[in-house]
């Protein structure tokens, strides 16, 4: 049972790598007041999930879906995963530039990045 565990954990590290990182970003969005080191959360939560997505896409033994002259026969790694997380990366530079104007702007107006009195601000008004 205990030589069971290491072979598991090494053998699909990646996944688990996904997971802690899921983790991580988890925690920084949940856990944390500045809304900055909410956005680093974000950020590495989707880190994780393109790790995952990319990890789906292994094939063992697999090439890259490149042309092969005919006749030539060969197993292909699942390009798809790969062009879903170049879009999602496009989408998540996007969507992290615009959170950050949106801080700076929640700065400019309230003085403030920290949730809790950001709150209270809003309530004084």
């Amino acid at each position: 049972m205990i030589e069971f565990i290491p072979d598991v954990f090494f053998s699909r590290y990646n996944y688990w790598m996904a997971i802690i990182l899921m983790l991580i970003g988890l925690y920084a969005i949940i856990a944390k007041q500045n809304l900055v080191k909410k956005i680093i959360g974000l950020n590495i939560f989707q880190t994780a999930i393109y790790l995952f997505y990319i990890s789906f896409a292994e094939v063992r033994g697999g090439t890259a879906p490149i042309y092969l002259p005919e006749g030539a026969a060969a197993l292909y790694v699942n390009p798809l995963p790969h062009v879903l997380i170049l879009t999602a990366i496009v989408v998540g530079v996007s969507i992290t530039a615009v959170a950050l104007s949106l801080i700076i702007r929640i700065f400019e107006v309230y003085g403030t990045i920290e949730t809790d009195e950001l709150v209270q601000a809003v309530r004084e008004r």
